[in-house]
This record gives C-alpha cells, sequence and structure tokens, in this order.
C-alpha cells in the first residue's frame, strides 16, 4: 500500500469487509516491513490496535467503533501467526474506559481472541517532546512495535470532525486532556501526532455521527476506509462532510509538522468490491480513481460525496450541520470534551421540543469559568454563576432536565 493510497469497501458484514481490505491493502506487508527495520521477525511484533471508545454507548449510535472491525483485524493477523497483539484505549474524561469496553463489546473480544484490553486511564505517563510542545503520553504507547489507528469517522462539536489524527488523544492521560482543552485542541492534536506514529489507519464509516462526537444521530454508510496517511484521510474526511480543510487547523498544523500530506489531488481512491458468499480468492476486485479526476468530477456536481465511488448518490449527508445553530447559544471557554459534548446534544433535545428558542442568554462552559460569576452554566466549573448544572461532566439528561426547567420557569 502506498502511502497515497486510501481504500474503501462497503457492505455489512463488517468481519468480513475487514479482513478483505486489510489483504487488497496488504496490512501484512506494512508490518513486515516495519519488522525489518527492528530486526524483528513479523509473527514476533508487538501490535497494537487502538479504537475509539469515547463512552460507554453502543456502536450503532454512532460514537465509538464496531467491535466487529477489530475482531476482523485481530483475526487477520491470527491468521498470520501474530502473537503479540493489544488493544488500548481511554474513555473520555467523565467516563470509565472499563464500562466502555463492556458496553461496546470489547471484553467478549478479549475472551474469545484471548488478547488483552490495555485501560490507558490506569496507565502510567511520560513527557515526551513532541516537535516543541512537551505532551504527556501513555506509557504503554511506548512498548508498541506496530500502532493500528481504527477511528470513527464522525463530527465534532468542537473540532467539527474527528477522525484519524484526533483518536490519538485516547493515548494521553486525563489531566492532558485537560490539558489540552486549555491550550485549544488544535495545536496539541497536530503535535500530538508527532510524538506518535500510527503505522495504519482502519476507519469505521459504518455509522458515524456527523454531528456529535458522543453520537445519537447515526449516519448508515456501510464502509470501511484504510489509509496509512492521516493527514491525508482527515483531508478526505474534510472533503467527505463539506468542510475545507483550512476550518480544521489541526490538519494544517499537522501537515506542517511533517505528520503527512494533505494531496488529495494526487491520491490514489481504490474501491474494494465485496461481494457475500463468494470465494475468498474471488471477491476481492478493485477500480482505481485519480484524485485529479475525483476534484474534477466534484467541481461540475459540487458534491464530493456523490463523485468519489459509485454507490454515493444513495448516501445523503447534509451541507448544513445542526450543530452551527446550537454553538451559537454557547460561550466556551476551555471547555473538556464530555462537557461541551454532552450540551450540544442537550441543546438540540430542548430544540426539538420548542424550548431552544426561549433561552435569553448565552451558556457558559468550561474551565475559563473557574472563579468567575454570570448567569447560566454547566459543570462545576461555573459553580459560582447564579444558574448552573452540577457535575463533572453532567450528563447529557442532567443538562437537558436542569435546563428545561430553567426555561420553563424563568
Amino acid at each position: 500500500m502506498k502511502k497515497n493510497d486510501l481504500y474503501m469497501i462497503s457492505g455489512t458484514e463488517y468481519k468480513e469487509m475487514t479482513k478483505e481490505i486489510l489483504a487488497q491493502s496488504d496490512l501484512w506487508a506494512e508490518i513486515k516491513k516495519k519488522a525489518d527495520q527492528k530486526q524483528k521477525d513479523a509473527d514476533q511484533m508487538l501490535i497494537g490496535i487502538k479504537p475509539n471508545l469515547v463512552s460507554p454507548t453502543e456502536a450503532s449510535y454512532g460514537a465509538t467503533t464496531h467491535p466487529e472491525i477489530v475482531a476482523g483485524i485481530i483475526e487477520y493477523l491470527q491468521e498470520r501467526s501474530c502473537q503479540h497483539i493489544v488493544m488500548l484505549e481511554s474513555s473520555w474524561v467523565g467516563d470509565k474506559t472499563s464500562e466502555s469496553m463492556e458496553v461496546c463489546g470489547y471484553d467478549r473480544l478479549v475472551e474469545k481472541y484471548n488478547v488483552p484490553f490495555w485501560d490507558m486511564q490506569l496507565d502510567e505517563s511520560s513527557e515526551v517532546d513532541c516537535a516543541g510542545m512537551r505532551l504527556q503520553i501513555c506509557s504503554s504507547v511506548r512498548k508498541l512495535d506496530f500502532l493500528i489507528n481504527v477511528p470513527v469517522l464522525k463530527g465534532h462539536c468542537q473540532t467539527k470532525i474527528t477522525c484519524a489524527l484526533k483518536n490519538m488523544k485516547g493515548l494521553i492521560p486525563n489531566k492532558e486532556k485537560r490539558h489540552f482543552h486549555k491550550l485549544g485542541l488544535h495545536k496539541p492534536i497536530a503535535h500530538l501526532n508527532v510524538g506518535i506514529h500510527q503505522d495504519f489507519i482502519v476507519v469505521d464509516n459504518i455509522c458515524g455521527d456527523l454531528d456529535f462526537e458522543d453520537g445519537g444521530n447515526p449516519v448508515v454508510m456501510n464502509r470501511i476506509l484504510t489509509a496509512k496517511d492521516p493527514v491525508l484521510c482527515d483531508t478526505f474526511v474534510c472533503q467527505m462532510l463539506y468542510y475545507r480543510r483550512e476550518d480544521v487547523p489541526y490538519l494544517v498544523m499537522a501537515e506542517e509538522l511533517g505528520v503527512g500530506s494533505a494531496d488529495l489531488e494526487h491520491a490514489n481512491l481504490i474501491q474494494i468490491r465485496f461481494e457475500k458468499g463468494t470465494k475468498e480468492e474471488e471477491q476481492g476486485s478493485e477500480e482505481t480513481a485519480s484524485g485529479k479526476d475525483i476534484n474534477r468530477k466534484a467541481k461540475e456536481v459540487k458534491d464530493i460525496h456523490k463523485t468519489v465511488w459509485k454507490g454515493w448518490e444513495d448516501v445523503d449527508i447534509p451541507r448544513e450541520r445542526k450543530i452551527v445553530e446550537l454553538q451559537d447559544a454557547v460561550e466556551e471557554v476551555e471547555s473538556c470534551s464530555a462537557c461541551y459534548g454532552y450540551l450540544i446534544p442537550a441543546l438540540d433535545m430542548l430544540k426539538q421540543e420548542g424550548l431552544f428558542e426561549k433561552l435569553d442568554c448565552k451558556i457558559a462552559v468550561g474551565q475559563g469559568y473557574r472563579g468567575k460569576s454570570g448567569k447560566l452554566g454547566v459543570g462545576n466549573c461555573t459553580c459560582r454563576f447564579e444558574h448552573f448544572v452540577k457535575g463533572c461532566p453532567p450528563t447529557e439528561i442532567e443538562i437537558y432536565e436542569y435546563l428545561k426547567k430553567y426555561l420553563i420557569q424563568y
């Protein structure tokens, strides 16, 4: 697989689709190449699989990595005699990874495949120089010989998208996650990807929520993508969701830091045809298009998602994100993903009930409000406000119920 390749497969047999796209992408060749560099046997490499288990919600909700994809990766590796495989991840601040692991079905993967799960919330960390920015990274990451990143393609209420680059945030301790939000997210995310090198990317594009990172509004696409370059991968996601690369600052910064290339014009976009019930040696075939051709066609019809691969015509990706109007009601200063991430869906629930329009002030959220006063806030950081939702973080339902009561009373 070349660094400017992007593979895609579609269907509903997620585990078998994963194994097929890995075979077509030749993941094993990438592992053997890295093993040669480390002067190791490929089957002795310690391979880490990093899903997105942001919160304890099932994958069908649109926030977390489907366990079937990770099962496919594990089976692919074990069929090639890989003996040292681990899964590793940490949920966002406010949720326990152990709970997310169980709800999302990863405890069953541990039992079935005898592959351990490393909870990064329980791991030690060390400071790493990431291109001039010193960041705390979980120590176990340094033990890996090869890292497979398995993000969910979805929207994010603070950074617009989250996919390959931002998924590395699950490999830092909670204290550093809070620090990221004080720094503004984009710059530390870009620098983190200098400190952590992802060797291969398997994107869960099955039913991610295109508005909220915590899910709730899944958009079914039934696709899996593979890539080697996280910058190229996320650039493609931007175009797919109608964002410019410049709309996601960490993407621009990561390219400037040398993490990867955003050059879609010279990308090879390869579709793998997957048919149920065909023999393994017959079911994989390819259709390739150059990025230049795709960009040209996109200019003609104005819809990148309808021109990249055949079959996209059935996917309705709205140009307008529902999150934009909701964000206008929030004053956010250094807020953590969980607090902000629970607030936006709560506001969406109020909007659906016709209560959102009754807001008479902006809602404050974030660490930047500690010790300050105001009218209406969310989270313990706004405890000196006249009205505030208790919790660190308060849940989506707690925010919704408090704000609903506030809007009815005032």
